[in-house]
């Protein structure tokens, strides 16, 4: 940070075709499929996709039956690799299965019984996020980058520009004064694209209808810096040019490299792993807080040990935005939230087919009706409790 207050930060975020967030969509897929026909399965389901191939392993134990072949090929399809021109199509690509129950080990310190409540699926640290930058309680340089993929791909869905392909990243950078956004400084966009268009015409196209769409024109200005597929072409794309493997956005999945992150992703995984639902509930904590007065901008940490019920530790820091002692914040937390893995279903009903919707675009800051850990149904009781 300079010595006026200024400083800027860059967050990314990539389309539903890149390949890591195929590999994302596809165990969420799964997920959704066998959590639809028994709530209580246990998912711990992996992707890997290359040119010509989905390669698809873990730990699942259910009272469903997943056809891998058919859930894989309609997601593929639905993402939009329908032309065997692009290396890699839902018609003609490989899929392989390698999938196992799950440790009855792990199974019996999870497994509610009449002596033992429901544990932890894995030991591991959460965190949670939220300030005012944005009306979704979010950073604004990831809420910024994860509106130009989404208007990238519904441009190419919608035909507005025929000739984009599924794959595409946005990144963008924003200029701080203090904790205030002040202006966006950069904006980058790679866009993959059919070999006949002139790279002019496409970053004039782009410029148009993608990133004047989505930027506030009051965030920009002639400094503000434009680069669109800066290599001059983006022909190859997708799985025939890079690996894709679950789980590796987990950065573009959550806040955009503000704050902290526990390590754990979240796709494939279903309720019982708490690296999704203490995730998805420390989120949820957080953004009640800043909604609630407590503080302007919270990161709230909770940790577990595999088997357990209760969190082994819980931190909050407000960086120091927060208007009453952060010791009472925990407390309020402790009172008004449910932190045990059954409580955090619970409360966030999360026992439903809700997670393949997540896996692009963030699983935070989303308004629609799936996103249960993004309500702010507790912010005005935890408003009156803080005295505030």
């Amino acid at each position: 940070m300079s010595k006026d207050g200024k400083y800027f930060f860059t967050s990314e975020s990539v389309t539903e075709g890149h390949p890591d967030k195929i590999c994302d969509q596809i165990s969420d897929a799964i997920l959704d499929d066998l959590i639809q026909q028994d709530p209580h399965s246990r998912v711990a389901c992996e992707t890997l996709v290359t040119t010509g191939l989905v390669l698809i392993a873990g730990e699942i134990s259910s009272e469903g039956y997943c056809e891998f072949q058919k859930v894989v090929r309609d997601t593929v399809k639905e993402i939009g690799y329908t032309n065997a021109e692009y290396g890699f199509d839902y018609e003609t690509c490989c899929v392989i299965s390698s999938i196992h129950e799950q440790s009855s080990d792990i199974a019996r310190g999870i497994d509610e019984t009449e002596d033992h409540e429901q544990g932890a699926g894995d030991q591991g640290l959460m965190f949670g996020y939220a300030c005012r930058e944005t009306e979704e309680f979010m950073p604004m340089p990831i809420m910024l980058a994860h509106k130009l993929v989404r208007r990238l791909a519904q441009v190419r869905k919608e035909n507005i520009l025929k000739y984009l392909r599924p794959d595409g990243k946005s990144q963008v950078t924003i200029e701080y004064e203090g904790q205030q956004p002040r202006r966006v400084d950069a904006i980058v966009i790679a866009a993959q694209h059919d070999n006949i268009i002139k790279m002019n015409k496409l970053r004039e196209d782009i410029k148009r209808e993608v990133i004047m769409k989505v930027i506030p024109p009051e965030m920009m200005d002639k400094k503000t810096a434009i680069y669109i597929n800066e290599t001059g072409r983006f022909e190859q794309g997708g799985p025939l040019a890079d690996t894709g493997i679950t789980g590796r956005k987990i950065i573009v999945d959550t806040y955009g490299g503000v704050g902290s992150h526990g390590g754990g992703c979240f796709s494939g995984k279903d309720p019982t792993k708490v690296d999704r639902s203490g995730s998805y509930m420390a989120r949820y904590i957080a953004k009640n807080c800043v909604a609630a007065g407590i503080a302007d901008t919270l990161e709230v940490q909770i940790a577990y040990a595999i088997g357990v019920p209760r969190p082994v530790s819980i931190m909050v820091d407000s960086f120091g935005t927060a208007k009453i002692n952060e010791d009472k914040i925990k407390d309020l937390i402790k009172t008004h939230f449910k932190l045990s893995p059954k409580g955090m279903i619970q409360i966030l009903d999360l026992l439903r087919p809700i997670f393949k919707k997540t896996a692009c675009y963030g699983h935070f800051g989303r308004t629609e009706k799936e996103f249960t850990w993004e309500k702010l149904d507790i912010a005005e009781e935890l408003r009156k409790d803080a005295g505030l």
